[in-house]
């Protein structure tokens, strides 16, 4: 069962990539309404995630393959369960995919415009909808003997799941907007910095009562790693605090990286509060997943851990020398110069 416990880790490992990554992806699109000011404004922003928005949502493909192969048990009980809201997140995150992709085909401003709004919806469905789907699976959903999810999408919409789900809309809405003024310059830095501060408030506030919440519930569970989940929290707090200051004096790297930060401990924190369940149930305490009920053979296990080995570090290879080429600000000069070169 050793390797059932490493795939539980290496599925969170890559959950924290993908939060951390599309996260800032999220906030870009979702900060469009309020940096966006005109189209120059606007392909400035939407530039900033232009060449990497794509590779950044792969993380959760790899995610949901390593979770049907490592633990198909969990896997068939969560989308089956939660099969609504993950159509809605998929379903959105298309139609954020295909904006990207055609906003630029006509000069129409009516064309831009409704494409921009495809943008945002399809930026803060996921971001909300994600952050609901983690909190019922640590707090635990109604499953019965045959590990049937027993609810409705009502049943996810308790108070827990949505400050779960309010709480990772803010903190990746906060999280694009330092992006933005990490990669932008101009105006639209200036209006990201002075954004970031306002929102930066709300989100930790709303963050840390998600946080605390967590915390009560993990001992009064008690969970395995309840202690853990209070140190990780507590980081958490701090990163946020530390990133809401670096952004106040233009530190847009240190804003950036500590919020960054801020999504690695957190998610680490809930993942430590789910040990060594995978979906608890609220129906009988007997009926849960656990990581060694929900996994797959010690051979299959063993076959995906040599391919992690093996191509892992390659795609992180791949993903760092991608964002090491775009590394550069996207200036306005550049994006006036290319709106006014001729078409060919």
């Amino acid at each position: 069962m050793d390797l059932a416990y490493l795939w539980f880790w290496i599925v969170g490992f890559l959950f924290v990539g993908y939060f951390v990554l599309d996260g800032f992806d999220f906030g870009v699109g979702m900060s469009l309404p309020f940096l966006g000011k005109n189209d120059i404004s606007r392909r400035q922003v939407i530039n900033t995630i232009g060449p990497v928005w794509d590779l950044n949502e792969t993380w959760v493909i790899v995610a949901g393959a390593c979770l049907f192969a490592a633990f198909p048990e969990w896997y068939a009980t969560l989308f089956s369960g939660f099969y609504l809201a993950l159509l809605l997140i998929l379903l959105a995150l298309i139609l954020r995919g295909v904006s990207f992709e055609y906003r630029h085909q006509r000069d129409s401003l009516r064309w831009k415009r409704g494409f921009d709004t495809m943008i945002v919806v399809g930026s803060a469905v996921p971001a909300f909808l994600w952050g609901v789907a983690v909190a019922n699976i640590v707090q635990g959903v109604p499953i019965d003997a045959s590990h049937e999810f027993t609810g409705s999408l009502l049943t996810l919409l308790n108070p827990y799941g949505l400050l779960g789900g309010l709480t990772t809309l803010l903190l990746f809405f906060t999280h694009g907007v330092y992006f933005v003024a990490l990669k932008t310059d101009g105006q639209v830095a200036v209006d990201a910095r002075r954004l970031a501060s306002r929102a930066g408030l709300v989100t930790i506030v709303v963050a840390a009562a998600f946080l605390v919440w967590t915390v009560v519930m993990a001992f009064s569970q008690g969970r395995d790693f309840a202690l853990v989940t209070t140190i990780l929290s507590a980081v958490a707090a701090v990163l946020l605090i530390a990133s809401w200051v670096s952004n106040a004096r233009s530190r847009e790297g240190w804003a950036f990286g500590f919020g960054a930060g801020t999504i690695v401990t957190a998610v680490l924190a809930v993942w430590f509060a789910l040990f060594p369940y995978v979906m608890p149930s609220t129906t009988d305490p007997a009926y849960s997943l656990t990581i060694e009920n929900a996994s797959s053979t010690d051979y299959t296990l063993t076959i995906m851990s040599w391919a992690a080995l093996i191509f892992l570090p390659l795609v992180l290879a791949y993903q760092g020398w991608t964002y090491w080429v775009f590394r550069k600000r996207v200036t306005r000069s550049h994006i006036e110069a290319a709106a006014a070169a001729p078409a060919h």
